[in-house]
């Protein structure tokens, strides 16, 4: 693994730092917005007094700290893979070029002594996982990975109720912020309650160093709605949704196909809303998760 110079030197002296997952720019976003995005999180954390450590691994070289040059390279690779915690033997001994998921990338910040981790939405349990199994490898790698991860929940396109369970059984600390209702990516509202929320980023960062102190394994999520302004109007997206899952069944789309199915259905839907919406959404999450790694730092 390779630690970038800056990244080592900020975690040397103590300030603050926030990795950044690549999955977002190399399968989430269109050209050539996905690099235009992933520039611009650096950017803003750097402008906040935040060393960015964006995450991937580069011909078989997992990175903390990708240099501008290796983030346009990734993002426009066409035989770019993703990366979860299972995928990184691999593509390290394959030599291949991945973006990380949530799972990939909380494992190397975690190795690499980084505290705080940006994401945009985390993953879950599918619909229909009581006969597929299909569940997120992020839900059991987070709960062995002490790291403190800002999403906006779980993508609606999800089982949200069922992820939540998963999160309660897997033992990983979950707070809103500022809400105790649990955000549903696209929305700032999933309609599931959660018990607990913190106020500031300094209480965010008490529960580091409270996890830490008493010695329980796992991750802190917080789960930062999107702000009001910028979700998916609820009635537009339960109408698309409800669609999506209908042409999806009536197609008999299911296991792997069915999440990049039903995000492209959403994307037309929407002509390209849902895109803006998921932008809106990361940009929030790395400003909280900067502010938060300022005041641990602190």
């Amino acid at each position: 693994m390779v630690i970038a110079e800056a990244v080592r030197e900020a975690l040397a002296d103590r300030r603050p730092v926030v990795a950044l997952e690549s999955t977002i720019f190399t399968h989430g976003l269109p050209r050539p917005r996905n690099v235009e995005v992933a520039l611009k999180a650096e950017d803003d954390l750097r402008a906040a007094g935040v060393e960015p450590a964006t995450i991937g691994v580069l011909r078989g070289v997992p990175t903390v700290g990708l240099t501008v040059d290796q983030i346009r390279e990734l993002g426009a690779d066409d035989d770019v893979i993703k990366v979860s915690l299972r995928d990184l033997p691999i593509a390290a001994a394959q030599r291949r070029s991945g973006g990380t998921t949530v799972a990939g990338t909380a494992f190397l910040a975690a190795r690499a002594g980084i505290a705080v981790f940006a994401t945009g939405g985390l993953g879950g349990v599918h619909r229909g996982a009581a006969e597929t199994f299909d569940e997120s490898a992020d839900l059991p790698v987070l709960a062995q990975t002490p790291i403190l991860m800002v999403s906006a929940g779980v993508k609606s396109i999800l089982d949200v109720g069922a992820s939540l369970e998963r999160l309660e059984t897997l033992s990983i600390t979950l707070v809103g912020y500022r809400t105790t209702r649990f955000p549903g990516f696209y929305l700032a509202d999933s309609g599931f309650a959660i018990d607990y929320a913190v106020d500031d980023p300094r209480q965010a960062a008490d529960l580091v160093r409270a996890r830490d102190s008493l010695g329980v394994p796992g991750a802190i999520v917080v789960a930062n709605p999107v702000p009001a302004e910028h979700q998916l109007d609820p009635a537009e997206h339960d109408r698309v949704l409800g669609e999506a899952l209908a042409a999806m069944d009536a197609e008999g789309i299911g296991g792997h196909d069915a999440t990049p199915y039903l995000l492209d259905r959403v994307q037309r839907a929407t002509e390209g809303r849902s895109l803006d919406v998921n932008v809106a959404v990361y940009e929030n999450n790395v400003a909280l998760a900067g502010a938060i790694a300022r005041a641990l730092a602190g």
